[in-house]
C-alpha cells in the first residue's frame, strides 16, 4: 500500500475504470491535453486517445446535455465541471432531464452518468467560486451525490460512481488535492449508501462529510487530550444518507454533533437532524448540533473567509455545548 495524493487518487480511478470498460468516457473543459483545470486528467487523452478523452467549449450546459444523451445511448460519460458553483448553469439538465429520464421511461433507460466537480474554502476562491451546494442536489429524487474526505475516499467512490446505473455527482474538495495518504494497491469500490467510522468514541458522535471529516479528526485529536472520547463519522454521501450508522453510534454516545462545510441553513446537517430527531429521539441525551458556515457569501478577503467557515474550533466548541450538563 502506497501513499497518493487525493488528486493522484481520482486520476487512477478514471484511468482504471477507461481500461475496465471501453464505455467509459471523458467530457469537460481541458480535460484532453492540458490533463484537466487541477491535474486529475493528466496523461489520460494520451493513453485512451481524443476520442474517450475529449476537450470540450466552455457551455456547462451543453457539456452536461450531450452526457446525457450519450450515456442513454450506452456511453458512461464522466463530466468534469470545474468549479461547483457553475452546476446553476446545468440544474435543468440535471434535474429535469438526468434525474427524471429512469423514472418517466419505466426504467428502459439508464442513465450512467458522473459529474465530477470541485469545491473549496480557504484559497481566497471568492463567493462564485467557492460554494458548497451538496444541499441543492440532494432534494432531487434520482440524483446521487457523494462527498469524498480524502484518497482513499477519492478513489473508491469514483469507481463505484463510475459503475452505477444512475446520475451521481462527485463533489471533491480541491483544497486536499494535495493531500497523500495510503492507498491499496490492489482494486477496490466503495459503496455509495454507506458511512465509515472513522474514530471510535464513547462520548460524543461527530457526523461530517468531505474536508470536514479532516477537521473533525483533528477536532477529536485535541479533545481526547482532555479526556473527551469522540467517535468520528465520515458520511460520505449525502444522498443517500447512511443513518443507521449515525443511529448506531449514538446508541453509545448519546451526543451528536453534525459538521459540514456548506452553510448551516437547510444543508445536509439539517435533514441528517431531523431523520435522527424523528427516528432517534429516545437515544439523545442532549439537543443535536450543527456545525457550517456562516449565512453569508464567502468572502474574498482571507481574513473575513476565515471567519465564517467552520473548522476544528467550531467543532471543539459545539462539542463543549452538547457535554455541557
Amino acid at each position: 500500500m502506497a501513499e497518493k495524493r487525493y488528486v493522484r487518487a481520482v486520476n487512477e480511478a478514471l484511468c482504471e475504470e477507461m481500461e475496465r470498460d471501453p464505455a467509459v468516457c471523458l467530457l469537460g473543459v481541458d480535460v484532453g491535453a492540458p490533463g484537466g483545470p487541477f491535474g486529475a486528467t493528466r496523461g489520460l487523452q494520451e493513453r485512451f486517445g481524443p476520442q474517450r478523452v475529449r476537450d470540450t467549449p466552455i457551455s456547462e450546459a451543453a457539456v452536461v446535455g450531450l452526457a446525457i444523451g450519450a450515456a442513454t445511448l450506452g456511453l458512461r460519460p464522466v463530466v468534469e465541471v470545474m468549479f461547483m458553483d457553475f452546476l446553476a448553469l446545468v440544474m435543468d439538465q440535471l434535474v429535469n432531464q438526468a434525474a427524471k429520464m429512469r423514472y418517466m421511461t419505466g426504467g428502459q433507460a439508464r442513465l450512467p452518468l458522473v459529474v465530477r466537480t470541485q469545491t473549496g474554502y480557504r484559497d481566497s476562491a471568492g463567493p462564485q467560486h467557492a460554494q458548497s451546494l451538496e444541499a441543492w442536489l440532494t432534494h432531487v429524487p434520482g440524483l446521487k451525490v457523494v462527498m469524498p474526505s480524502g484518497p482513499y475516499e477519492a478513489k473508491g467512490l469514483l469507481k463505484a460512481a463510475i459503475r452505477d446505473d444512475n446520475p451521481v455527482i462527485v463533489v471533491e474538495n480541491r483544497t486536499l488535492y494535495g493531500l497523500a495518504e495510503e492507498v491499496p494497491d490492489e482494486e477496490y469500490v466503495l459503496p455509495l449508501e454507506r458511512a465509515a467510522v472513522k474514530r471510535e468514541g464513547q462520548d460524543v458522535t461527530i457526523a461530517s462529510i468531505g474536508i470536514m471529516v479532516r477537521e473533525a479528526l483533528a477536532a477529536a485529536e485535541a479533545l481526547a487530550t482532555r479526556g473527551i472520547s469522540c467517535e468520528v463519522i465520515d458520511l460520505r454521501s449525502a444522498n443517500p444518507l447512511d443513518l443507521q450508522t449515525v443511529r448506531t453510534s449514538l446508541e453509545k454516545t448519546s451526543r451528536l454533533v453534525i459538521a459540514h462545510s456548506a452553510t448551516r441553513c437547510g444543508g445536509v446537517g439539517a435533514e441528517l437532524a431531523a431523520a435522527l430527531g424523528e427516528e432517534a429521539f429516545y437515544l439523545l441525551d442532549a439537543p443535536i448540533t450543527r456545525v457550517g458556515a456562516a449565512f453569508a457569501p464567502i468572502p474574498f478577503s482571507p481574513p473575513l473567509e476565515r471567519a465564517i467557515v467552520p473548522d476544528r474550533t467550531a467543532i471543539i466548541a459545539a462539542v463543549e455545548r452538547v457535554l455541557t450538563p
